[in-house]
This record gives structure tokens, sequence and C-alpha cells, in this order.
């Protein structure tokens, strides 16, 4: 009778092996990645905000004008472009920011070149800020314009890693009291200190040694920049740490 009964019971260990077997597998399964331009529930209860919100140019405008440009940028499929040629004119955000995280992801064709920029203050007359550069490294004339670089001003610190064309880089620009910090794909690549002696030298041998306040931390706005080449954001997200504290 006890080898029948365990005969009798051998589906049920194989059907509860299997169930069990499962469960595992799906729990070592890695999480799923947030849909582009959402942010998580951590994202928000930690303060992030989105910049662009897959879906319409809310939020931004034309730098020196009150609306958003009506051509030469296109948001389609959650994708924010940049059109090669479009004549659309650098987009600056609606908000300001002096201590932030942030975040985005873009991709460039090849011989591209194109920059997002922070502490745009309008009263300069143009979009003169300190600029994390985007480029195809093969048509940078020097380091200082190379990817993930202080534009013409300071070259990355450390071997920095593109992805090939058509994939998606994710960079990261984080100011916090007076450190700035420079990040691509995982890696940081850069860390300054705004205001100085260094910094001062390194924009002063630069293009914007006449530039009142360069090099030293304003509230001021983002800037994604026209430059005739093509290049995709998504995903733009920022974390105002001035009031994180």
């Amino acid at each position: 009778m006890l080898m029948k009964a365990t005969l009798h019971s051998l589906p049920f260990a194989r059907s509860l092996g299997s169930i069990l077997l499962a469960a595992v597998s799906f729990l070592m399964l890695p999480a799923r990645a947030a849909e582009p331009n959402t942010l998580t529930a951590d994202e928000k209860s930690a303060g992030w905000s989105l910049l662009f919100d897959g879906k319409s140019l809310h939020g931004w405008r034309n730098f020196g004008k009150p609306t958003p440009p009506s051509q030469g940028w296109s948001v389609e499929n959650g994708v924010l472009k940049c059109i090669a040629g479009g004549k659309g004119g650098d987009l600056i955000s609606e908000r300001a920011f002096e201590e932030f995280e942030l975040s985005w992801e873009w991709s460039i064709p090849a011989k591209a070149n194109n920059g997002l920029k922070y502490f745009i203050l309008e009263e300069r007359g143009q979009a003169i800020g300190h600029e994390y550069q985007m480029i195809d490294d093969q048509t940078a004339p020097h380091r200082k314009h190379a990817t993930a670089s202080f534009y013409d001003v300071l070259p990355p610190s450390s071997p920095t890693h593109p992805k090939p064309f058509g994939e998606w880089n994710h960079s990261r620009v984080v100011v916090r009291g007076q450190r700035v910090e420079h990040w691509l794909n995982g890696e940081r690549v850069l860390t300054y200190e705004l205001g100085s002696p260094e910094l001062q030298q390194a924009v002063a041998a630069s293009k914007f040694k006449s530039v009142a306040k360069f090099g030293t931390r304003v509230r001021g706005h983002i800037v994604l920049t026209y430059h005739n080449d093509e290049a995709s954001y998504r995903n733009v997200k920022i974390r105002d740490l001035s009031t994180a504290r």
C-alpha cells in the first residue's frame, strides 16, 4: 500500500516541481525596463521630472522666443529629433535650474555634431553656456571637442565609449554645489569645480574667455542645440537638487 501511494503521488510531485521551477525562472528574469519617456515610482519619489513628455514640445520653446519652433524639430514615436538642415533653431527649456541631475538618451548619425547646454542665460543674447558635446569623434579636431567634453574648455579626463551610430547613448550631467560631473554610458568621464583656478585658466584659453560669469554656477536653462545635423533624444529627465536637501 505504501508503494502504491508513493506512485500515485508522482504526477503531483512533478506538477509541483514544474510550478516551482517556473516561479524561480520568473524571479530570475531581469526587471522590465520602464517605457521610454516615463518615470518610475522611485524616480517620482526622488524628485525626478520629465523635460520631454514623448509626445510634444511642451516645456520647450525657441531661444529668445515665447513659443516652440514651427519647423526643424519633430516628435514621432516618442523621439524628439533635430532635423538636419531644418533651420529649427535652439530649443530652450522653460524651466531654469542651478543644482541638478540631468539624464537623457541620444543618438546621432556618422559625421554629425550636436550638443546639450546648461547654465544658459538669455540676457547674454545667444545660447552661450556650458556644453556637453555629442559628436562623431572621428570629426572632432581635438579632445576639447570630443564626446562628453565641456566643449572647448575641458576634455574628458578618461576614455569615452560612445555607442555605434544609430544606437542610444545615455548621458548625465550632475551639478551639486560647485562640483560638475559628465557621465557617458554609466562611466564618469569628466569632473570639474566651478570657479576653481583650474577651470578659470581653461576658460581663459577658450572662446568663452570674454563671457561674463562663464565658469561659475548660475541659475540657467537647458538647451538642445541646432547645429545643422540630425540628433535624436528621448528620456530627457531632470532632478532639481537645490530642493532635494
